[in-house]
């Protein structure tokens, strides 16, 4: 698999085809539009003008029907399965104009409901609040817009529970002699007081009572006594409270438009898509020029389409100072494919160079299922893939997940049956909790992280040498093709000379002990360090040979061993899942060993091994994803990889709720 070849596309259209060609285009979503190399030069950016896409009300109707979708499902939550498939559509249903005006119409009519509903609500607040501030004065039979008589000022007020009301009465009276206080109510912080007095001494009577603490009161507006005007403001409630569920009941009532809905949100996003490719587009009063990327294997295809609406075009293969400009699209199959996750998590490889999927694919299954080993673990990744892919019918990043999930539990069952590994030692343990006396040792296997873990660190590394040198293969391709043979032979190729010296003479030591094979492996090493050196000095001059010689040897030394050190971590994460589930299964079979097998310590048994192995799969989950990215993105991309890809996107449908035939 590769990365797909593009090819640069210019286009005249007539104006009047315009937004059916970019429907076309839509149709094939095939096709990515950029922004048009003519507007970038004087001459042609005076004859020439942006398009209009009406962008700005495009996501205008898009922001309506996610905000009527939103206060559907708050009004009326629809159950859905978490496994359910979205539903496919034929794509022109997401053009579908009259079927998106009538959708768009019910969006407004909810968000207007919806409207209603905060606006009674604010209402409701308001009153209550009115109520509440009229309940001390209910004892009080006189109207609130009572305030005086010919010579009288009424004044209604409150003071603090703490301010003795001899202390107040003193105040005044010694303030106003023609003024007076009377009890209305009190309640856990306030004295509520009317007050009397003659117009001439109220002013006194006020700013006496002020020190201390009396508060007037107004109740402006409001006519009648405080319980007339409370009687009146539940009435008011008790019929916005009517309306407000009628508000509620014509908005569950629309229940059933909610995949209208659905539909039409997605087709908003396919016609901010439109719009957006719109005004990428430039042209005249008669024209419009389009300029963009195509997958060269889809020319054929269009050429129809391009000589149906009578375009003027042409195409051409980006010339390589483009190259950084160009979309990238891997072409994967259905084992690739699902790297393409690890790949855009990390970011796309440059055009021109090499898709790392079909490369780093064997490798990262591998060393996945390694790390975590266990065939239990393996079974319930296989099964969740499987249920997912069939019940949910993922597409682009999530079919990528599910695949990686199905092969990364193949390769974790493959492992566990070769560590005899089955949700660690659980049938061991349970064959020795029924028969004490068994001598069964458990599940065969060829190797052990617990016993054999020299020979797991020894075999992760040359799983790692392996891994690495596949890295410098590919890189060594690449060089030779570029011209670069002197690099390719200097760099990559005085170390596989080093490599091959080295294990030449660690077969000498452990099982040859040839002294011809020993001088053989030592000039090796010796003509393989030589190169090394010679290249990474060749281009300098001066004392500057001597310090890119001990450069290329402490990098390289370094280097190296701190790459193929790296890849004792597949070691250490199989021996840590392991050992980890052997503890949670000896704590989950205590009970029974201590007390027998019986209902109490088989429920304690259920629980401690389901809780327990729920976490060691979670970690272990997690945890060798990380660690198999690391050594995918690290050490094995740091050998050949160049990123900074342009992910590829045509103009095709787009949405989050249906799938687009």
């Amino acid at each position: 698999m590769a990365i797909v070849r593009m090819k640069k596309l210019r286009l005249m259209a007539v104006r009047s085809a315009r937004d059916e060609l970019l429907r076309e285009l839509l149709r094939h979503g095939c096709v990515e539009v950029s922004e048009p190399a003519e507007l970038q030069d004087e001459a042609f950016a005076s004859l020439l003008h942006r398009e209009d896409g009406e962008l700005m009300a495009a996501r205008g109707h898009q922001q309506t029907l996610q905000q009527a979708l939103d206060i559907l499902n708050r009004y009326a939550p629809a159950k859905s399965s978490l496994l359910s498939p979205k539903p496919e559509v034929a794509g022109e249903k997401l053009l579908d104009e009259e079927r998106f005006r009538q959708t768009l119409q019910t969006a407004e009519a909810l968000r207007e409901s919806s409207d209603r509903i905060r606006r009674i609500g604010a209402e409701e607040s308001r009153l209550r609040a009115g109520i509440e501030s009229l309940r001390p004065w209910t004892a009080l039979d006189l109207p609130l817009e009572c305030a005086e008589t010919r010579s009288s000022a009424v004044t209604l007020g409150a003071m603090p529970l703490r301010t003795e009301p001899a202390k107040a009465e003193e105040a005044l009276a010694a303030a106003a002699e023609e003024a007076e206080l009377f009890p209305v109510s009190a309640d856990k912080s306030q004295r509520y007081l009317l007050l009397l007095s003659s117009k001439e001494q109220t002013n006194a009577a006020l700013d006496a009572l002020r020190a201390v603490g009396f508060a007037p009161l107004g109740f402006a507006g409001m006519n009648g006594t405080a319980q007339e005007n409370i009687d009146r403001s539940e009435a008011e409630l008790k019929a916005l409270a009517e309306e407000k569920t009628a508000c509620e009941q014509a908005i569950v009532d629309r229940a059933g438009e909610r995949d209208a809905l659905k539909l039409a949100l997605d087709a908003a996003q396919t016609r901010v898509s439109l719009a957006e490719t719109q005004e990428k587009l430039c042209g005249t009063d008669s024209v419009v020029l389009l300029q963009g990327w195509m997958p060269a294997e889809r020319e054929d295809e269009l050429k129809e389409v391009f000589e149906r609406f009578g375009c003027a075009w042409e195409t051409e293969d980006p010339p390589e100072d483009e190259y950084p400009e160009v979309p990238v699209s891997l072409k994967n199959n259905k084992f690739t494919n699902a790297l393409n996750m690890v790949t855009n998590m990390y970011s796309l490889p440059a055009y021109g160079t090499v898709d790392p999927n079909p490369l780093m694919a064997p490798f990262f299954i591998l060393f996945f299922g390694l790390m975590m080993a266990d065939m239990g673990y393996g079974l319930i990744m296989i099964a969740a893939a499987i249920v997912a892919m069939v019940k949910m019918k993922p597409e682009g990043g999530s079919r990528a997940f599910c695949q990686l999930l199905l092969y990364g539990g193949i390769a974790t069952f493959a492992m566990g049956a070769l560590t005899g590994s089955f949700f660690s030692d659980i049938p061991y343990q349970i064959v020795h909790i029924i028969n004490p006396k068994s001598t069964w040792p458990g599940l065969w296997h060829l190797f052990s992280p617990e016993t054999d873990s020299t020979m797991v660190l020894y075999g992760s590394m040359v799983l790692g040498i392996l891994h690495l040198n596949t890295g410098m293969a590919v890189s060594f391709v690449q060089k030779w093709k570029a011209g670069n043979k002197g690099d390719a032979i200097f760099e990559e190729g005085s170390l596989w000379v080093i490599l091959v010296g080295a294990i030449l003479f660690a077969l000498d030591l452990l099982l040859v002990h040839s002294q011809v094979l020993h001088y053989i492996a030592l000039a090796v090493l010796i003509l393989g360090a030589a190169a090394l050196l010679f290249g990474a000095g060749r281009h300098a001059k001066g004392f500057g040979k001597v310090t890119a010689a001990f450069g290329c040897i402490y990098n390289t030394a370094t280097g190296w061993f701190g790459d193929v050190l790296s890849y004792s971590r597949i070691m250490a994460l199989m021996l840590a899942g392991g050992v980890v589930g052997k503890v949670f299964n000896t704590v989950a079979v205590m009970p029974a060993q201590n007390s027998g097998i019986n209902v109490g310590t088989v429920i304690a048994f259920l629980i401690i091994f389901l809780l327990g192995h729920a976490m060691n799969f979670a970690l272990n989950l997690l945890g060798c994803y990380v660690h198999d990215l690391r050594l995918q993105c690290l050490e094995f991309f740091g050998k050949f990889y160049t990123d900074g890809g342009k992910p590829f996107r045509p103009l095709s449908y787009s949405g989050n709720y249906v799938k687009a035939k």
